[in-house]
């Protein structure tokens, strides 16, 4: 007796083979977590070899990192020799005005905003640390200027302190990879916290870095190819940021669609003097 399999019985067993193969690769986040680390070691096996921020100490450390914000480390390390040649400490940092500072660091982005508070962060550090940049994260985010990732990577890379710094790169790729459903970076890096041994907590964040400048891009990225995301992100449903982006998108096409639309319905109408005009249908109804 011959089985005869019609083509959609057909279809309907390939697409639940499909379906089991998809679910075989979805892993639970430790055992996501322990094979993403795994890759990330052979890709970047010494990430904290690779070249830093430049600085002589803690405190121009401190300052390097308040510049990084929203710019690239070669920026920032192609200002601040000089910056740190006028004002080496915080005791010589205080007593600049900030115009001399932003004329500094003037290429980097955010500059009047950054000068003003490196200088004030510099008159704080005198008067409630005598000059030297304090251990804790609660005396750091007290210093203007310094917030929650700029702390962390400062206990982390100053002072080997226990502590797992969130950028955009990690937020976004964190996201992708299910390794957390935080919106924001707080609860991302709770997540991470808890997915990744404490020992590799600097080295992941640096080598998350790494992966998402050279593999991971925000935009037209095609997870298929890339290393990780094409086995780490089956189904993983889009972030908060990428529905938002969807949705942003959508609207302006919409928009663009009723423009479109809006120029295709005029039509021709007399004037007074029986010359055709164009005019739009919306104006023929008032």
């Amino acid at each position: 007796m011959r089985t005869i399999v019609t083509s959609r019985a057909a279809s309907m067993a390939r697409s639940s083979t499909r379906a089991r193969g998809n679910a075989c690769a979805v892993l639970d986040v430790p055992s996501k977590a322990a094979r993403i680390l795994e890759q990330l070691n052979e890709l970047y096996p010494k990430p904290k070899g690779d070249p830093p921020l430049d600085h002589g100490d803690d405190y121009q450390f401190l300052v390097a990192v308040m510049l990084s914000a929203q710019t690239t480390d070669k920026k920032v390390n192609e200002v601040t020799p000089d910056l740190f040649q006028r004002a080496a400490d915080a005791a010589a940092m205080s007593k600049l005005d900030p115009s001399e500072v932003e004329k500094i660091i003037r290429t980097v982005g955010l500059a009047p905003t950054k000068s003003k508070n490196v200088v004030k962060m510099s008159q704080l550090l005198l008067e409630r640390h005598e000059g030297a940049v304090p251990r804790t994260f609660e005396e750091l985010e007290a210093l203007p200027g310094v917030g929650h990732k700029t702390a962390s990577v400062v206990m982390q890379f100053a002072f080997n302190l226990p502590a797992f710094p969130v950028d955009t790169h990690v937020h976004r790729l964190a996201a992708r990879w299910g390794l957390s459903t935080g919106k924001d970076v707080k609860k991302t890096e709770e997540d991470l916290k808890e997915a990744f041994p404490m020992h590799t907590w600097g080295d992941v964040h640096l080598q998350m870095i790494f992966f998402g400048r050279e593999h991971c891009p925000a935009q037209g990225h095609d997870r298929s190819v890339c290393p990780i995301c094409k086995w780490a992100a089956v189904g993983v449903p889009p972030s908060p940021a990428a529905k938002m982006t969807s949705k942003r998108k959508a609207s302006k096409a919409a928009t663009r669609d009723k423009g479109q639309l809006a120029k295709k319905e005029e039509v021709d109408a007399p004037t007074e003097n029986g010359r055709p005009k164009r005019v739009s249908r919306a104006k023929r109804k008032l």
